[in-house]
């Protein structure tokens, strides 16, 4: 899983600096809108509004914006419907898309246009599920954990079940059962997360040569640009190879 992280702190680190940042706040502002609709503005009794909180502060978004979000979604008429596609990349790579929509007609024909004009094929929800479990993930920047072995001795006993260390970051891992309780702990710990998210993990990756893995990212990256996407996760293997060829 270590490629997966490193990746992923990459595109987090991109993103936060250039164009795509209003994009990331989007996705947000949309989470916050499903979550309050679900379970009401009040975060501490409400985990999905107060993880959406927690993503906001990861990528600097201001308090006022978070604040502004949570009111209008009181008060917003629009609906966001949750929606997931499943299908396949060139070289046979599993790709899960998760989206929230106002236009279910609009969602469709755009994921399929993506798969279909890259090479890609769409399948039927649940073909996937053979591949993919769903997680508790958890990043957390280093610094800001004061005591690592000590760190990571409680949150073991929280649930974690494995833990992925990438020089200046922590990736924690937790079965989907356990993640209100970590959720928790790193609360009581007072330790700041810079991302927390229930990620479809593969069971096993799949490697592609260079060429064929950068045209599957390319696939994932056009995906992900999709203003109704909120997640993508696939199985590619991301090899330091590669990922030294896509930065």
């Amino acid at each position: 899983m270590s490629g997966h992280s490193k990746w992923s702190t990459i595109k987090r680190k991109k993103g936060a600096i250039d164009a795509k940042r209003s994009k990331i706040f989007s996705k947000i502002i949309k989470e916050i809108n499903i979550a309050v609709k679900e379970n009401g503005a009040i975060s501490d009794s409400n985990p999905r509004l107060r993880m959406a909180i927690q993503n906001a502060k990861g990528v600097n978004m201001p308090k006022e914006n978070i604040q502004r979000a949570i009111n209008k979604a009181s008060n917003d008429d629009k609906n966001y419907q949750e929606i997931t596609f499943e299908g396949y990349a060139p070289g046979g790579i599993a790709i899960f898309v998760e989206c929230l929509t106002d236009n279910n007609n609009r969602t469709i024909s755009n994921i399929r246009t993506i798969f279909n004009k890259r090479g890609g094929n769409l399948g039927n929800n649940g073909s996937l599920s053979f591949i993919f479990n769903r997680k508790g993930v958890f990043t957390i920047t280093k610094e800001n954990i004061k005591n690592p072995e000590e760190f990571e001795l409680e949150i073991i006993d929280a649930g974690i079940e494995d833990i992925d260390d990438d020089g200046d970051v922590f990736t924690l891992y937790s079965p989907l059962e356990n993640f209100g309780k970590v959720q928790k702990k790193l609360d009581e710990l007072k330790i700041d997360v810079d991302n927390a998210e229930l990620r479809r993990v593969p069971n096993n990756y799949k490697t592609l040569d260079i060429e064929s893995s950068q045209k599957v990212l390319k696939l994932i990256e056009e995906i992900e640009d999709e203003d109704d996407v909120q997640n993508v996760f696939y199985n590619l293997e991301i090899s330091d190879e590669l990922l030294k060829s896509m930065e």
